[in-house]
């Protein structure tokens, strides 16, 4: 009987355990869509092992755009003023475009904005729609303020109160702070005045960012022309990838493909570092023994791009890994603070983050965790170069002897004594030497 009732009981465990099964078979991921490995999806959380490192870099400080930090108490300031800039917008399109009219050119775009997020999105249509609006209306909005030649509310207290700008700049340009950049076209579009007529949305937004690179006109104009935006963040990346070659680097034997040593150890085998001017901040070049590498200011607006743009090509499948690429060679080029000084007094990097250490310290946390194909990475043939110049064992033997003797003035000035001293005691030995074998007759 005992054997009956296990049986019986076993057969019944089995079948809710099934039931179970069938019902969670019928739900799909929501913290991590299927639909994320595709090229439709773009907006994602951030990696949780570069959170870990790096908590606060992810997260807004000022304004939440987009449904993942939405709502949150510390952003009330910002939220508040979403609704005032798309009333300006209004009163500046009266008559020709309505609410009614936003509403309705984004709702129609609902499924692929819901696409677009690695989560799934638990808004209904209005309360969805109706955000979208808002942050995009504000994006709209504040590139306005800070591109027109006279803004129509200079006193405004939140598109021109210096520390709220810079939060601004950086908050926008996070992973996880990202509206699809097709509703911000869309609501620009809609919202043009005749003294946007001539100027795209890619314009005004580079424009307003520009306050921190401080790029020339000429350099910046080059890259309104820029195609298949994702969104905010995605535009300024495509930026600094420039022209590079994404799809093919040039092949360069596996043997020469490793990871360079730092800064100080490639001075050792007589490398040299310059800096390069270059209107692409990450085409690093080496020629003839000289590593000549674009100048670059390490501060807070750059150190918060950098973080998020290197989330973002970790998350997303179909774009290039340039940033990736250029942040672990950095990582390799300063290993100590010592590396960081060198390379700082040679004109490379421009610290404006703190201490030595902390510019060190920030590549290390930046590279964690981060996936790197060197046989893919753009600057493969870099680091094939680098290999192979320091294989050349007489050029790393005449590097020590430069280095050792004519590394600074005094220890040039000693070797030339030396010599000097060498050479004047042969010259004494060969005269006390020569009569003997020479004996005057």
């Amino acid at each position: 009987m005992n054997g009956e009732s296990n049986h019986c009981t076993i057969t019944v465990t089995g079948r809710s355990w099934s039931s179970r099964m069938e019902d969670r078979f019928q739900q799909k991921p929501a913290l991590l869509r299927l639909s994320a490995g595709t090229d439709s999806c773009y907006i994602f959380r951030a990696p949780k092992s570069q959170v870990e490192s790096n908590p606060n870099a992810y997260k807004p400080r000022i304004v939440s755009i987009g449904p993942y930090h939405h709502g949150k108490k510390r952003l009330e300031l910002i939220e508040q003023h979403k609704t005032r800039a798309f009333y300006k917008l209004l009163d500046r399109t009266r008559g020709a475009v309505g609410p009614i009219d936003y509403f309705n050119a984004i709702a129609s775009r609902e499924t692929h904005i819901r696409d677009r997020y690695s989560e799934a999105l638990h808004w209904n249509t209005s309360d969805l729609i109706g955000m979208m609006i808002l942050d995009a209306c504000f994006i709209i909005e504040l590139f306005r303020a800070h591109t027109c030649e006279n803004p129509e509310d200079a006193d405004d207290p939140v598109f021109f109160t210096p520390w709220i700008v810079s939060s601004l700049m950086i908050d926008l340009l996070l992973i996880e702070n990202q509206i699809p950049f097709f509703v911000l076209q869309e609501i620009y579009a809609k919202s043009k005045s005749p003294s946007d007529a001539n100027r795209s949305l890619k314009e005004i937004a580079l424009r307003f960012f520009n306050r921190a690179l401080q790029w020339p006109d000429e350099h910046l104009r080059k890259h309104y022309t820029v195609s298949n935006i994702t969104h905010l963040l995605d535009l300024f990346r495509l930026c600094l990838v420039g022209h590079l070659n994404i799809e093919s680097p040039p092949p360069v034997d596996k043997e020469l493909l490793q990871l360079m040593p730092s800064t100080n150890h490639l001075l050792l085998a007589g490398i040299k570092f310059e800096p390069r001017k270059s209107k692409n901040l990450i085409d690093v070049v080496f020629d003839d023994g000289v590593l000549r590498i674009p100048p670059f200011t390490i501060d807070l607006f750059t150190s918060s791009f950098f973080l998020n743009c290197v989330a973002y090509e970790q998350c997303c499948h179909y774009c290039s890994k340039h940033i990736s690429s250029y942040v672990v060679f950095m990582r390799c080029l300063m290993g100590t603070a010592a590396d960081a000084v060198f390379l700082s007094q040679c004109g490379v990097i421009k610290n404006l983050l703190g201490a030595d250490e902390e510019v060190a310290r920030f590549f290390s946390d930046l590279t964690k965790d981060v996936q790197f194909d060197i046989k893919l990475s753009y600057l493969a043939e870099v680091f094939g170069k680098v290999t192979r110049y320091r294989r050349n064992k007489w050029r790393m033997r005449w590097a020590g002897i430069k280095r050792e003797y004519f590394g600074s003035p005094w220890s040039f000035i000693s070797a030339a004594a030396a010599f000097i001293l060498l050479v004047l005691t042969v010259i004494q030995a060969f005269f006390t030497v020569y009569p003997y074998y020479h004996p005057k007759k």
